[in-house]
């Protein structure tokens, strides 16, 4: 992969250029010191990723993010001295298009470079997902037949990728308060940072949102994010567990995996959602669902960061309405009994 880094200070690009020749697969595209150097190199000369300082003078790396996958869009993987120190940037980074966020790596005592751990396992991931891959193998004759049981607490599923968590607060904070429906969520997101997510998404939406955990029950009110590099599922007794399987999707935790557990093992149909992202993960099982009875949406392209995982589902027909993010919660609510 061909791999520019931006970043205002030498050593750190030094650093982060030395971690990228560490592995034969990556190569180095260019170096940026600033935003706007980068919104210009990127528009000439695309990368495969961008590795995006956060805090820089002339433009800083939210902007330059917003800029660029506006203009050329690409991977970005945020990189900054710490990423609970600048919490608020990484969202508002995120919500313009980044993908991830992980700690910039320092030089140790020796010359030794610690920390760089973290951008090779997301550099790993991103070269899965832009290969070609297997899709997962499944079919709507393979669903369990179930009777619908009235008594389940609704379920509303929702699943993005790039520009996710500023959709998935808005979907989250328009939601009526009282409505008496779980929300399941599957973001592409490193495990590490899923914690922060779940709590930034509590104190933008107002409301209870938690990671999942094995054994969990959906439960009405209650707001539940994928937290493992695993694929979150619902198992056959209902329960929200983890699954290794298909290890050789790059999408982790994937959005399919998660619709089509739904579509097999949840007896009530509910509401899915399949908000902006890069790929095409979620719409196979965003159409299981439709199949299934649920109440399916697609994100528009003119409000979507990333017109990929909704485009997709729109061309399958998995989506019985396409709509504006402004307009999902609304639409969610009228079919919540």
């Amino acid at each position: 992969m061909r791999v520019a880094i931006v970043n205002d200070a030498p050593l750190a690009r030094e650093v982060l250029k030395r971690v990228i020749l560490s592995t034969p697969n990556h190569s180095v595209a260019w170096l940026a010191e600033d935003g706007a150097d980068a919104v210009r190199k990127a528009h000439q000369d695309p990368p495969d990723i961008i590795l995006m300082d956060l805090v820089m003078p002339v433009m800083d790396g939210v902007e330059a993010t917003r800029r660029i996958m506006a203009e050329k869009p690409c991977p970005i993987l945020l990189v900054t001295s710490s990423v609970t120190g600048n919490f608020n940037l990484v969202y508002r980074a995120m919500g313009n298009g980044g993908l991830d966020a992980v700690n910039t790596p320092t030089l140790g005592a020796g010359g030794v470079i610690q920390g760089a751990e973290g951008i090779l396992a997301r550099l790993t991931k991103l070269s899965k997902t832009s290969e070609k891959t297997q899709a997962i193998a499944s079919s709507s004759s393979s669903i369990s037949a179930h009777e619908i049981d009235l008594n389940l607490v609704p379920i509303i599923a929702i699943g993005a990728s790039t520009g996710g968590p500023s959709a998935i607060a808005q979907v989250l904070t328009s939601l009526p308060k009282n409505l008496g429906a779980s929300v399941i969520i599957a973001q592409h997101i490193a495990a590490d940072f899923a914690p922060s997510l779940a709590k930034w998404l509590e104190d933008s939406a107002g409301r209870t949102v938690r990671v999942a955990r094995p054994g969990d029950s959906p439960t009405a009110g209650v707001v539940l994010l994928a937290s493992t590099n695993d694929h979150l599922v619902i198992r056959a007794d209902r329960k929200v567990g983890y699954e290794s399987e298909p290890a050789n999707y790059p999408y982790r935790p994937s959005v399919d995996v998660l619709f089509e557990s739904l579509a097999r093992h949840y007896p009530q149909p509910g509401v899915a959602v399949l908000l902006t992202g890069m790929g095409s993960d979620g719409a196979r099982g965003l159409l299981m669902l439709r199949q299934r009875g649920w109440h399916t949406i697609a994100q528009n392209e003119a409000t979507s960061i990333v017109y990929g995982m909704p485009k997709s589902a729109a061309e399958m027909k998995a989506a019985i309405e396409i709509l504006p993010i402004q307009g999902i919660a609304a639409a969610i609510a009228s079919k919540i009994k």
